[in-house]
């Protein structure tokens, strides 16, 4: 189960299609350009189990380069293209990189870190070329496109977001398993969601994430065909849902929302019916938001949480859901426990932190604190989030603990308020955090992306604070509302919080229309 093994039957089959150009690679390109460059891997001294990374905005040429790390048997680290080049020095260098891929659209950013990164041995651009790095195409060319002997599965290292402080590294046992063997994550894909060769996959999020990388790949793994999106735009999404007759398909919380402010004839104008599963993880989704994509695409909804550390996973299909509004699922991989602050158990409906028993193995790389902030006597593990269990065993997401607001010696979970606001029709994003107070320690805030600026203002302010008074308890809600163009979100769904939050702590203050 990996591309190659798709070449003998169906060597011409769409492996990528490119959603706006309509490029295409098919699986006899894709097999040939990945054996290449583990050649090339191989040729340049790394074995299986070194480290490479690369920096690469959705391509076509993207998954040739995961795939290559894969087949040289390698752990390959996808970097973000936003990161600034401190970040991306920072990760490069943690990683232990060996190897590096730019392109010429990250190329300024990788120039910048070459004094950062003296570990790296061997440095390529795709599409270009400067005084630190080779030309990729001319590098891969030099190399057969035939298969390696031997060849082992390889395996992604992949950082999280840093939202709430640096970036860790996500590191996991090597496989050390022949080059095909089936994942966990490809058995979960096929039993789940269906995955199978005649599926036709939309991703619409950026592939250096760990969900659009690693389902994309389970795509390949069965011979179906990944439609990727360069951009997400809700509208162009559903002309590629349209005119590729796409099956599946993997959201955030956020597209859902921008799939529901466009004009309701702009979404009726577009063939939807060959859906047969949409997938969405990543934060918690608004009851509503969730409740309208269903009305709208019927019961073929799915979701998941877990974390890129693999140690657990959730799931909920429509059904359930339906039947408990909020769950985020019940555990299939792992068993779930809520832990309060003293470590004792919580009973059903009261929240706490969520740890999984009985999970995969994972660490944080060069970081033995973060690993072991991360497990507790009984060797359970958490992601730090916070959620509670109904009676029958249902997980509820709350919020993660980090982004707790304590008020008046009052905790308070922003997600609430941020799902309330989300839904309003004038509010395009929201974030809500604690910001400082003489009184109460930490206020309550909420940072707002409307929909139209011409908007924000003190009556818009009144009219959000209401709303969300209207649906939650007022030691929830927002005392104040500050609004912004645009806030600092992942193409993720995740909120940077840690940066709206370093501006205000670090006394700043903030304009009420920035």
């Amino acid at each position: 189960m990996f591309p190659g093994a798709h070449v003998e039957t169906r060597p011409e089959h769409p492996a990528v299609v490119m959603a706006a150009t309509g490029a295409v690679t098919t699986y006899a390109e894709l097999d040939a350009a990945a054996n290449r460059l583990a050649n090339l891997f191989t040729a340049t001294g790394l074995r299986p189990g070194d480290h490479v990374a690369f920096c690469l905005e959705n391509s076509p040429r993207f998954l040739e380069v995961a795939w290559g790390a894969h087949y040289a048997g390698l752990v390959y680290t996808a970097c973000s293209t936003r990161l600034t080049p401190g970040e991306m020095g920072y990760i490069v260098e943690d990683c232990g990189a060996r190897a590096f891929i730019a392109s010429a659209a990250t190329a300024e950013a990788a120039g910048a870190i070459v004094d950062a990164t003296p570990g790296v041995e061997v440095r390529l651009m795709i599409d270009g070329q400067d005084e630190h790095h080779l030309d990729y195409d001319e590098a891969v060319a030099a190399q057969p496109p035939t298969p390696r002997e031997d060849r082992v599965e390889g395996i992604d290292m992949l950082y999280s977001s840093g939202t709430t402080g640096q970036p860790k590294g996500v590191a996991t046992p090597l496989p050390d398993q022949p080059l095909g063997t089936p994942s966990p994550l490809t058995v979960l894909a096929q039993v789940l969601f269906g995955f199978d060769a005649d599926m036709t996959y939309l991703t619409p999020a950026p592939l250096y994430h760990s969900a659009p990388l690693r389902f994309t790949m389970q795509v390949h793994r069965v011979g179906g065909t990944a439609v990727v999106m360069e951009r997400f735009d809700a509208e162009a999404a559903l002309a590629a849902i349209e005119r590729h007759r796409v099956t599946h398909s993997q959201w955030v919380p956020t597209m859902f929302i921008r799939l529901l402010q466009l004009p309701p004839e702009v979404r009726a104008g577009y063939d939807v019916s060959s859906m047969e599963a949409i997938i969405h993880a990543a934060a918690p989704c608004p009851v509503p938001v969730k409740q309208q994509i269903i009305e709208w695409f019927g019961p073929i909804v799915h979701e998941y949480y877990a974390g890129t550390e693999g140690n657990g996973f959730v799931y909920c299909n429509a059904e359930d859901w339906l039947a408990h509004p909020g769950t985020v699922g019940r555990p299939l991989t792992a068993a779930v426990h809520i832990l309060d602050d003293n470590g004792t158990e919580c009973p059903p409906g009261t929240a706490g932190t969520i740890w999984f028993s009985g999970g995969a193995q994972f660490e944080y790389h060069n970081d033995p604190g973060k690993t072991a902030a991360s497990r507790n006597e009984a060797g359970w593990s958490t992601l730090g989030d916070i959620g509670y269990l109904d009676d029958e065993g249902f997980l509820f997401l709350t919020d993660r603990k980090a982004h707790m607001i304590i008020t008046g010696a009052v905790n308070v979970y922003p997600q609430e308020a941020e799902n309330a606001l989300a839904v309003h029709p004038k509010v395009a994003d929201v974030a809500v955090i604690g910001v400082p107070d003489d009184t109460f320690g930490e206020a309550v805030k909420a940072v707002v992306q409307p929909l139209d600026m011409a908007d924000a203002g003190l009556a818009l302010e009144a009219e959000l604070i209401a709303w969300c008074r209207e649906r939650l308890a007022d030691v929830k809600c927002p005392r104040t509302v500050d609004f912004r163009a645009e806030l600092p979100r992942q193409p993720t769904g995740k909120l940077y919080k840690r940066l709206l939050k370093d501006e205000y702590w670090a006394g700043h203050g903030a304009s009420r229309i920035i």
